[in-house]
C-alpha cells in the first residue's frame, strides 16, 4: 500500500504558473501507474493526466495539453505536475493517485490510492 501527500497548491494569477508535487511513502514507487486529477466545487472528479512505472509515457486531459506536464522521479518517490498558462478554469482541489497493473487509466475509479489534495485557485 501506498500513501501519498500532495503540495505545492495556492493562489497564482491567470496566466501564472505553479508546480505541484505529490510525496509517495514506501520502496516500491516505481511499481505503480501515477495520475493527477482535479475537482472544483460541485462537480465531479476529473482526469488531468497520467504518467508510466518509468516515466516514459504519458496521458493528458485535452483540456490542458500543452499547458500541464507531469514528470516523476523515482528517486525521491516523488511526482509532479507543473501547470503553465493557468486560467481560471483550473481552479480545482487537485489530487495524486495511484495504481497497480497497465495501463494509463483516465478514469479514478481505477486507481485505489489518493492523497488528500491541494487547492489550486487561479484568479482572473
Amino acid at each position: 500500500q501506498v500513501q501519498l501527500v500532495e503540495s505545492g497548491g495556492g493562489l497564482v494569477q491567470t496566466g501564472d504558473s505553479l508546480r505541484l508535487s505529490c510525496a509517495a511513502s514506501g520502496r516500491t514507487f516505481n511499481t505503480y501507474i501515477m495520475g493527477w486529477f482535479r475537482q472544483a466545487p460541485g462537480k465531479e472528479r476529473d482526469f488531468v493526466g497520467s504518467i508510466s512505472r518509468s516515466g516514459g509515457s504519458t496521458d493528458y486531459a485535452d483540456s490542458v495539453k500543452g499547458r500541464f506536464t507531469i514528470s516523476r522521479d523515482n528517486a525521491k518517490n516523488t511526482v509532479y505536475l507543473q501547470m503553465n498558462s493557468l486560467k481560471p478554469e483550473d481552479t480545482a482541489v487537485y489530487y495524486c493517485a495511484a495504481r497497480l497493473g497497465y495501463g494509463l487509466m483516465s478514469n479514478p475509479n481505477h486507481y485505489p490510492y489518493w492523497g488528500q489534495g491541494t487547492q489550486v485557485t487561479v484568479s482572473s
